[in-house]
């Protein structure tokens, strides 16, 4: 077989083959589900963020409460924020905490834990990669 040949079967074979998808991911951050009742905000779908998230509802409450300077409250599926927000502020709260305490920076996928490391730090461990690295504590 010469070089012309295989390059035309080569061009064949990689016009019959399917497009490959843009993303393979199907990770989504859950949008909040908002609640305003007078002067309170009432996140009603944190049990779904937090699982999402793999992290626990306080801890995500911990972090809401230190990025508005607010008193939060979590009881059962919802976090209670003693001030009026609108959505696009709490998704953008939920998105930065997802970026920085969820999903891993080498391979941009969710599968992480987070692990004490003491004087106001955190080591994110990847379970998908294996990487690790400090992050700031909340």
């Amino acid at each position: 077989m010469s070089d012309e040949e295989y390059m035309k079967l080569l061009d064949r074979a990689f016009e019959s083959k399917p497009a490959m998808a843009a993303s393979t991911s199907d990770f989504v951050i859950p949008k909040v589900d908002l609640l305003v009742q007078g002067n309170k905000t009432i996140i009603r779908n944190m049990t779904a963020i937090a699982d999402k998230a793999r992290r626990k509802p306080d801890d995500i409450g911990r972090y809401i409460s230190k990025e508005l300077s607010v008193p939060i409250s979590v009881d059962d599926q919802r976090l209670t924020v003693n001030s009026k927000f609108n959505a696009a502020d709490l998704d953008k709260i939920i998105n930065r905490y997802f970026s920085t305490y969820v999903i891993c920076k080498e391979c941009s996928k969710p599968d992480t834990r987070l692990d004490s490391s003491g004087r106001g730090m955190f080591t994110l461990v990847c379970e998908a990669c294996g990487a690790h690295y400090k992050v700031k504590s909340y």
